[in-house]
């Protein structure tokens, strides 16, 4: 059973990016920085490793002459997560 857990997932940042962006449409940096409760540089390693197995992406623009980054879920990253999200489910069914 665990073997269908999702080691991206064990860290709670990654987590909480994939929860946030599996109910959102695009999600900017600061937003998910502010519900995370998290400092740039950790965030930022964290959206690099799931950028890097396309979980998910990046939108970069300028908005009043500043960078602006925001952050979807992919086809890919929606459904690694929902495997993820069901096999836990299954452990914690076990206690019943």
């Amino acid at each position: 059973m665990i073997e269908n857990l999702n080691k991206l997932f064990e860290s709670r940042i990654r987590l909480g990016i994939m929860s946030v962006l599996a109910v959102n449409d695009w999600v900017d940096f600061n937003s998910l920085k502010e519900y995370l409760n998290t400092t740039d540089g950790n965030l930022s390693s964290h959206l690099t490793a799931l950028e890097k197995v396309e979980y998910i992406k990046v939108r970069k623009e300028f908005v009043s002459r500043r960078p602006k980054s925001s952050y979807c879920i992919t086809a890919a990253g929606k459904s690694a997560f929902d495997e993820h999200l069901k096999a836990l489910e299954i452990l914690i069914n076990l206690r019943k």
